[in-house]
């Protein structure tokens, strides 16, 4: 093994010790066939929920662990590491990025409802922000919620949606002043199971293929006015005050899934045969494995320095960007050349690095493409 960590505390080797028990004993049996099938059981909502692994981080008051921070990173590095990155996606959605919306924003009521059935896994969750013709510009999003006495009624469409078929709740954005531009828009909390929701078919990707990715449709849907979530009008406030924690989950799987594709082509190179000797060898092999390493923990550094500034609540939207813009685009170039040391074994289905290389492609395109995290960190840097 190649891996390489700083020290855990005692807290985080416990739960990595249970997450990899509860990995190689409910996920990674099933898991070529849930990517065959381009689909994970939605029962595995409930599992992971009874083992205990949903919002550990959370409060023991909504029934969670209260583990810390460190500890929900380490469950979603820990799934990429062992190719599991479709199931890492989800839970990052769910666990990482919706469920601190609801802590932090949410009233005491709307967290007593939704975040116990969130940690059970009886409630599945997804965030939904783009729309078929707005991806990054959420100004320039078309769904509408409009006040009627005492509902909003949505009407509108997103795309790209994870989690979205399954979803028991989705926190939409929609614009409920469609005049003001990005501060026209309002967060809410919709429960998929009232009428007027509705969602296309599943939508099959070049990788994460179990990864439930959707196309959501609202039509007339009259939703109860205590689904908003904060405040009428600060939706974009909101979104830029919790993408840093998604992005650094990218990040954090960015590195967990490098490094599980660094370990399996080490392994690799020194049992495959070539001219007389193993790959592992050649000075090529070497030089290349040395480079991959070196931007790795050049990266997790990086992550690790970001990982404390967010728990200081220090980190920046420009330090986000930037943890994640590195990350992502050092884990496609670094699993593209680990397909490389595996020749023409490296594109077939057979070896698993394929999937770590179709896995890998769309980190730098959602939760903001790399060329959007560039212009957010040249604007840090500029002022403007």
């Amino acid at each position: 093994m190649t891996e390489s960590r700083s020290v855990d505390s005692e807290e985080i080797q416990m739960f990595r010790d249970m997450v990899l028990r509860f990995l190689e004993q409910e996920v990674l049996p099933h898991y070529e066939s849930w990517e065959k099938n381009h689909e994970m059981p939605r029962a595995m909502w409930n599992t992971m929920g009874n083992a205990g692994l949903l919002l550990v981080d959370f409060p023991e008051q909504y029934g969670a662990a209260e583990a810390s921070f460190d500890v929900c990173q380490m469950i979603q590095e820990e799934m990429c590491r062992l190719n599991l990155h479709a199931l890492a996606t989800g839970y990052n959605i769910h666990a990482n990025i919706v469920a601190p919306y609801i802590l932090h924003i949410g009233t005491e009521a709307q967290r007593e409802r939704w975040l116990p059935p969130m940690v059970t896994g009886e409630v599945v969750t997804a965030l939904a922000m783009t729309e078929p013709g707005a991806g990054s510009d959420l100004a320039g999003m078309r769904t509408i919620a409009v006040k009627d006495g005492d509902h909003y009624i949505l009407n509108g469409s997103k795309t790209f949606i994870t989690n979205g078929n399954m979803a028991d709740m989705i926190i939409v954005c929609a614009k409920t002043d469609s005049k003001a531009g990005a501060k026209g828009i309002s967060l809410f909390l919709v429960d998929t199971s009232l009428e007027g929701f509705s969602t296309g078919k599943p939508i099959h990707k070049i990788g994460q293929h179990s990864s439930d990715t959707a196309e959501l449709f609202f039509e007339d849907m009259a939703i109860p006015a205590d689904a908003l979530l904060g405040e009428e009008g600060k939706g974009f406030a909101y979104l830029m005050q919790e993408l840093p924690r998604e992005r650094l989950g990218c990040a954090v799987q960015a590195i967990g899934h490098a490094q599980g594709a660094l370990d399996i082509t080490c392994e690799y190179v020194k049992e495959r045969k070539a001219f007389g000797g193993t790959v592992a060898q050649f000075q090529n092999t070497r030089f290349k494995l040395a480079e991959c390493q070196t931007e790795l923990e050049m990266c997790r550094a990086l992550l690790e320095k970001h990982m404390l500034k967010y728990q200081a609540g220090t980190m920046t939207v420009q330090d986000a960007a930037m943890l994640k813009l590195a990350a992502t685009e050092m884990q496609v170039t670094m699993v593209n050349e680990c397909l490389q040391l595996f020749g023409g074994y490296g594109y077939t289905d057979e070896y698993p690095i394929s999937r770590f290389y179709r896995d890998a492609r769309v980190q730098t395109i959602y939760a903001g493409s790399s060329e959007i995290m560039k212009e957010v960190v040249a604007r840090g840097i500029l002022g403007r």
